[in-house]
């Protein structure tokens, strides 16, 4: 049971009309979170379905003194701040973004937000081993293209345009499962991803395990440099 002092985490992603796809959604998030050593018991998912149903849950749950984190897609790329170098913080980038326009929650600090940059999809591709294990199955025996894959380390500069099309290039010869499908495929594919991997691709997703790490002071994510996000 959900207290105020257990962190929720709400998450865009999963059909709001489909219990099914929501609770397939908040699964893959949290397998995908332990796998990383953020401890089970520390935390909870909760799928919202669109972006902006996400920005409302996650402003109730605050208002309501809940210890909540709101995850969503940048759907864009990230401006750096000329001043620091780094990227403009979340919210500075949700404010601007043409579609959201948000204002955090008076109650809400900076560390509650975070981003996939530009979408989830990014982390598939950050760990293209994992991604063309799901699709070429057990023996191998099914097609995945790897070289259709971006092949910059930095996932969060390729557009989510390019994203999905590397993916549909990469999955279109796979007769089993098919091109990739968001609905279909996305969730199981993440339950599976190394996320040490993916951190070294996402310096968005490094800075929400950074952040739950130290929310959770989970001695299991020993392996996770934070120093970029404490100097």
């Amino acid at each position: 049971m959900r207290t105020k002092n257990t962190l929720t985490l709400y998450v865009e992603g999963g059909n709001r009309d489909s219990r099914a796809a929501l609770l397939e959604c908040q699964q893959a998030f949290k397998t995908f979170l332990e796998r990383a050593g953020v401890p089970a018991r520390g935390f909870t998912v909760t799928a919202c379905g669109d972006r902006r149903t996400a920005f409302e849950d996650f402003k109730f749950a605050v208002e309501q003194g809940e210890n909540a984190l709101l995850l969503v897609d940048s759907e864009a790329g990230v401006a750096t701040d000329t001043g620091t170098g780094q990227p403009v913080t979340p919210w500075q980038h949700l404010a601007g973004r043409n579609g959201d326009g948000w204002t955090p929650p008076v109650q809400a600090t900076a560390v509650q937000v975070h981003l996939m940059v530009p979408t989830m999809e990014a982390w598939l591709v950050a760990d293209k081993a994992s991604l063309a294990a799901y699709y070429t199955g057990k023996f191998g025996r099914e097609a995945f293209n790897e070289s259709a894959l971006p092949r910059r380390d930095d996932v969060e500069q390729v557009s989510k345009e390019a994203l999905y099309e590397a993916l549909q290039n990469a999955t279109r010869p796979n007769r089993s499962k098919g091109p990739y499908h968001k609905g279909n495929h996305s969730f199981e594919i993440l339950k599976t991803l190394n996320p040490q991997v993916v951190a070294r691709g996402s310096y968005h997703f490094r800075r929400l395990l950074c952040h739950l790490k130290a929310a959770l002071q989970a001695a299991s994510m020993a392996w996770l440099d934070c120093a970029e996000f404490t100097a």
